[in-house]
């Protein structure tokens, strides 16, 4: 047998193993919290997911680095549990920006994306691994001056579906439109505006990028983002070939570092949608990371009665917990801080029963240093109305310090019920899945590990506190 002894290859080796190395060693980068393997992606918009043959495959933009503007790729892995990834060959190649998977009229799967330089286009897989691409060329209409649509839309971030025999998409830019087709590869025409009307806070001239219209609850559902906005969600009805908005929410506020969603539906009806959470404010990477992209946990949506969507972390993330602590009928003083008992870490997921119904605040300190130099508040505001991640201590370094505010009230005597994660530099919260808020912090104490609970303006009765260690389903 041949002995392989190539200089090259143990340097290519040697290259691997030390990024590995430095990426284990990094105190921030997430565990169970999709990240990318290698290199700073930014964007880093999750697009094409798809339960295909038994699988969730996911696909994300990502560069090499090279200077170009077709030096925007997508990476591709699938996952039967929604936490372990296993990373595919990239058959998605040059200049790739954002888009869906949808089902052909053949069975195929078919990627609707925005080709750097040509306009929107199609690509049709050529396996049941998603391997391997066709692509198939431009689909924007032709237009030229005097016609209707001539220079009415913008050709970025389609989404596309097959409805009966008609093939149609939803074109992003401002003053979003439509197109439709009786074959995939086209022509494709204009049927007109998206909307087929506003809603009251909503310019119709907001941008809808990375766009996802699917039907939950009996009603359809559209989710996107606009540059302004950040991530976000109208709620209404697709028909006569427009969409007629009911209702509109957001689902980033103070900075729109939640962007970019992408959702698909499995074989159990489930919605299931992510988000790229950026590492700060604009699309920049940190220096000297040597890695940037990270998702946001998957959430399953459902519809409530009142048109507002319901997120929750699917069951499947059960399967990374260990270590399990459980406290009952902890009080907490008006006004005080508990400290949590044998409570501590980075890679934690909390769980808390609480009536915090004589209290104007109540909430958590979660990745607190002993002296309280460094820590992130998640709090329910009930004067405010809102679910909080504060992360103005969450670093005693140079770190961007907001805080995240999104709308949710509890009902007279409702109880409040809290889900944290806690996966090193992210921190994901959710109240009575009616509400999510995200944040990424980076503290610089390795002593910044503490777990405490706090009320102000009233006393607040936890009936059930839960904790886990979360066991990383990154591989590095």
């Amino acid at each position: 047998m041949q002995m392989i002894d190539d200089a090259d290859v143990r340097a290519q080796a040697a290259l691997v193993r030390a990024h590995r190395e430095k990426l284990l060693r990094d105190p921030h980068r997430p565990g169970y919290h999709f990240a990318i393997p290698e290199g700073a992606a930014t964007p880093f918009d999750p697009n094409g997911a798809v339960f295909w043959k038994g699988r969730y495959h996911l696909f994300y933009i990502y560069q090499t680095g090279i200077p170009g503007a077709l030096d925007h790729h997508w990476g591709h892995v699938s996952s039967t549990d929604l936490f372990h990834w296993r990373h595919h060959p990239t058959g998605l190649v040059s200049g790739m920006f954002s888009g869906n998977c949808l089902i052909d009229k053949g069975g195929t799967p078919c990627m609707c994306y925005h080709q750097v330089r040509s306009g929107n286009s199609m690509a049709i897989a050529g396996d049941d691994d998603l391997n391997t691409w066709k692509k198939l060329g431009p689909i924007t209409p032709a237009t030229k001056p005097g016609d209707a649509f001539h220079d009415r839309y913008r050709s970025w971030d389609p989404f596309a579906w097959l409805e009966g025999d008609t093939y149609y998409a939803i074109f992003g830019g401002k003053r979003p439109g439509v197109a439709k087709a009786a074959d995939l590869a086209g022509p494709w025409q204009y049927t007109g505006d998206l909307f087929a009307h506003g809603v009251a806070g909503v310019t119709l001239d907001e941008d809808v990028s990375c766009a996802d219209l699917f039907r939950l609850g009996g009603k359809d559902v559209l989710l996107c983002i606009s540059h302004s906005l950040g991530c976000r969600y109208y709620v209404g009805e697709w028909r006569d070939e427009q969409f007629h908005p009911e209702r509109h929410e957001q689902m980033s506020w103070v900075d729109n570092a939640f962007f970019a969603p992408e959702s698909l539906i499995d074989d159990r009806g489930r919605r299931i949608m992510w988000a790229w959470i950026l590492d700060g404010t604009g699309f920049k990477a940190r220096p000297g990371a040597a890695w940037s992209g990270t998702m946001s946990l998957p959430r399953v949506l459902t519809l409530g009665d009142d048109h507002r969507l319901r997120m929750a972390v699917p069951e499947e993330i059960e399967a990374l917990r260990y270590n399990p602590r459980v406290q009952s009928d902890i009080a907490v003083e008006a006004d005080s801080e508990v400290r949590v008992a044998d409570v501590a870490g980075r890679s934690l997921e909390l769980a808390i029963d609480v009536n915090a119904s004589n209290a104007t605040r109540f909430g958590i300190k979660v990745c607190c240093s002993p002296n309280g130099e460094e820590e992130t508040l998640i709090y329910y505001d009930a004067e405010a109305a809102t679910l909080n991640i504060d992360t103005g201590k969450s670093s005693t370094g140079d770190e961007l310090k907001r805080i995240e505010a999104g709308p949710f009230a509890l009902d007279d005597d409702e109880p409040l019920r809290l889900r944290v994660f806690v996966d090193k530099s992210v921190v994901e919260a959710f109240a009575n899945e009616r509400q999510a808020v995200a944040r990424r912090i980076y503290p610089a104490r390795a002593d910044s590990t503490g777990v405490g609970l706090f009320a102000q303006g009233g006393a607040a009765t936890i009936a059930r506190f839960q904790a886990w260690d979360m066991m990383p389903a990154n591989p590095y």
